[in-house]
């Protein structure tokens, strides 16, 4: 086998060990599956019944958000479980076997895209029992569930790398929380960004996470000509913007994440 061939059987081994560590920890299974069920019912029917849309439900209009919400938050996982892994020195064992060194972060990336599908598919299920539709064609309507996970993957990569520099589990829970949270509510998933104030409209407008929640909305047909598109160019392109933002994380995340590794295991 070539150097490829070992790195993808490595990585698939890996993915296969993390993937059961999920189902045999509960904690982390509670986050995959009844989270997504919470926050889906939580929004829809709190601020649902709250705040009224020209043209369409507001449960249709937010669940996208949550969509990406849920996958922003799950992508914490990979680096907590990174972090665990370094203080218990599981890394230190890898390091004896002859594997490749990108097998331990494309492994636990990979089961990680496997979570995020459960989430994923746990919430659409929950949300058409609650009445949202998907209005478009199957083909767009699966780019936009297939898009989802691509971001889900690209982030992954995100919090491995601030893990495998803060290294403690504590830590990067602190900075991981600080560092999602003005992601989520600093975006178009609750609200219109045109309504927001200031210096905050070009922020959320600009943000990846809003990127992505109008191309979820677009290709799930979540979308109402009375509520008008912002201006912004990242808005008026969401679905190739999105795409790029995923290729430009992987493409400058992938390689520092391996770099950081090497490094922890090596000292």
């Amino acid at each position: 086998m070539n150097t490829l061939q070992l790195a993808v059987a490595d990585g698939v081994t890996i993915a296969r060990r993390n993937a059961l560590k999920i189902r045999r920890a509960p904690d982390l299974l509670g986050g995959v599956i009844m989270l997504p069920i919470v926050f889906v019912l939580l929004f829809t029917y709190v601020f649902g019944s709250m705040i009224s849309l020209p043209g369409m439900s507001y449960g249709e209009y937010l669940l996208p958000g949550i969509f990406v919400m849920t996958i922003v938050q799950s992508a914490q996982i990979t680096g907590y479980t990174l972090t665990q892994d370094l203080q218990k020195g599981i890394f230190d064992r890898f390091r004896t076997l002859p594997m490749s060194p990108s097998a331990v972060l494309t492994g636990q990336t990979i089961s990680d895209v496997i979570m995020n599908l459960t989430s994923v598919v746990t919430m659409a299920l929950v949300g058409l029992l609650v009445g949202w539709r998907i209005h478009s064609s199957p083909f767009e309507a699966a780019l936009g569930f297939l898009m989802l996970l691509l971001f889900a993957y690209a982030f992954s990569w995100v919090t491995a790398t601030v893990a495998l520099a803060l290294r403690t589990p504590e830590v990067f829970n602190n900075v991981a929380t600080i560092m999602s949270l003005p992601l989520i509510f600093l975006s178009n998933a609750f609200v219109d960004s045109a309504r927001l104030p200031g210096p905050l409209k070009p922020i959320a407008e600009w943000n990846p996470v809003s990127t992505l929640v109008q191309a979820a909305r677009e290709l799930f047909g979540n979308t109402s000509p009375a509520i008008p598109v912002s201006s912004a160019w990242p808005l008026q392109h969401a679905v190739p913007v999105s795409l790029l933002w995923s290729v430009l994380l992987l493409v400058i995340f992938v390689p520092l994440a391996t770099r950081l590794y090497k490094r922890a295991v090596s000292q």
